[in-house]
């Protein structure tokens, strides 16, 4: 690794100097450097928002003044300062005995106060990961859980049950050593040893712990010296009965560029995935998220966020804190409109494919004050009829489906009902005020997505 904190230093004059003095101290002056590493220069940000903020508005500013000060050519990666882990330091004492004050503070440093199990929303698609993290919380180093695998997509919760699970077995047992470190800082610790001929500091840092967390182990992979050493560091951490978790994007057998010892220690525990939060659980995050932050918004307004936001959680909460930002920063408040503007600003113009059936039959229920169920179910009574006839046509005149494919939407109903359905509200919304209002009032709703 090459140091670079003169590298960095000569970058921030120039930014100083070319931005607008509010903009330089708020968003750039508190930017630390941590390292070159492989062609990489690794920049520290602040927090969640600071770092979204930062590749929306100066991602382009930076690499231009790091090329210009930097003859090779650097690949920036930025990193967020709440996933720190432990630091190979000149005394490393304090680290190494949890019952010393400043080292239980350093350690409580290294992982989120934030993220604990109480604040991790609960749904379908995450339940068997929060139990299990649960468990290694609870009887940390039991065998079946060790180590404990977490996976999933970006934004999914990983680091948020990772941390979680530090936390909670801190607040149990203060005494217990935790190293949590990213799999980047890992190797960016491992380095600096090597350089700095503190190898024998390194290991005992990593290898002291009660319990071992590390975040996004695919980072590993091509690192052979940085495999080698983790290797080792897993096997007598395990050998000794400690608490191993991981998180990763991907299930670990899938991996390529990771050793097949490693591969085969990953897979000797429990690997759990999380998949995307459905939409009920979606809008309960937006809920929490929004309270955490002060913000009381309305319900079209969490919904609307709820319905557009799917990829992961860690959209949803860059989404309230955008609104946040947009209307301290524009003295406005917060209405329906200005919630449209910042989802445009996250997610672009998405194409009408990605609007779903459920969304459309929950856009009618909520007009029609007809529930879902009903909606798809079989009863015939005629504002029941009507609704469900509404939302066939908007399926196949937004999503284009096949009428066998709407059918299988709607209990199973065949194509020549779908069919029908069609031509009544065809029929009804040349005639019907009120129907073609209800079918004009969801297109507008859904034109965030349809443009």
């Amino acid at each position: 690794m090459t140091e670079n904190k003169d590298i960095w230093e000569i970058v921030q004059g120039e930014l100083k100097k070319s931005q607008p003095s509010h903009a330089y101290s708020t968003w750039f002056e508190p930017i630390k450097s941590m390292g070159i590493h492989e062609g990489n220069l690794l920049l520290e940000l602040p927090n969640q928002f600071f770092y979204d903020w930062i590749q929306t508005h100066y991602v382009e500013t930076i690499e231009k003044f790091v090329t210009k000060e930097y003859s090779e050519k650097l690949t920036i990666k930025y990193t967020v300062a709440p996933q720190n882990p432990l630091v190979v330091e000149e005394s490393t004492n304090e680290t190494l005995n949890p019952k010393n004050d400043d080292a239980l503070k350093r350690i409580r440093r290294s992982l989120n106060e934030n993220y604990t199990f109480s604040s991790f929303i609960e749904g379908s698609h995450n339940q068997f990961a929060k139990a299990a993290a649960n468990n290694v919380k609870n009887e940390p180093g039991h065998q079946s859980f060790n180590p404990l695998v977490i996976y999933g997509g970006v934004g999914m919760g990983k680091t948020h049950l990772l941390h979680a699970i530090g936390n909670g077995i801190l607040d149990d047992d203060p005494q217990k050593n935790i190293v949590c470190a990213s799999s980047e800082k890992f190797t960016l610790d491992f380095i600096s040893s090597i350089q700095k001929n503190k190898t024998v500091e390194f290991s005992k840092t990593y290898r002291n712990a009660d319990v071992l967390l590390i975040d996004d182990i695919q980072f590993f992979q091509g690192k052979e010296q940085t495999q080698e050493q983790f290797f080792h560091t897993f096997n007598e951490l395990f050998q000794a009965g400690k608490q191993i978790v991981l998180t990763a994007d991907r299930y670990p057998g899938e991996m390529v560029g990771l050793q097949d010892r490693l591969l085969s220690r990953f897979s000797s525990g429990l690997a759990v995935d999380i998949q995307p939060a459905n939409y009920e659980t979606r809008v309960a995050i937006v809920m929490e998220k929004a309270e955490m932050n002060g913000l009381k918004l309305p319900y079209d307004i969490i919904e609307l966020i709820g319905s557009h936001i799917k990829n992961n959680i860690r959209d949803l909460e860059s989404t309230i804190i955008r609104l946040l930002a947009h209307s301290s920063l524009s003295n406005q408040e917060i209405d329906y409109n200005l919630a449209k503007k910042v989802i445009k600003e996250r997610v672009g113009h998405i194409s009408a494919s990605e609007v779903t059936v459920e969304e459309i039959i929950r856009k009618v229920s909520n007009l029609t004050k007809i529930n879902e169920s009903d909606i798809v179910g079989k009863s015939r009574r005629a504002e029941i009829v009507e609704a469900r006839q509404i939302s066939i046509y908007l399926c196949r005149d937004i999503l284009g489906s096949s009428l066998a494919s709407i059918g299988m939407h709607f209990s199973g109903r065949d194509h020549t009902t779908v069919l029908h359905a069609c031509k009544v509200i065809n029929e009804k919304k040349g005639k019907d005020k009120r129907v073609s209002g209800i079918i004009s009032d969801i297109k507008s709703e859904l034109s965030i997505v349809l443009a």
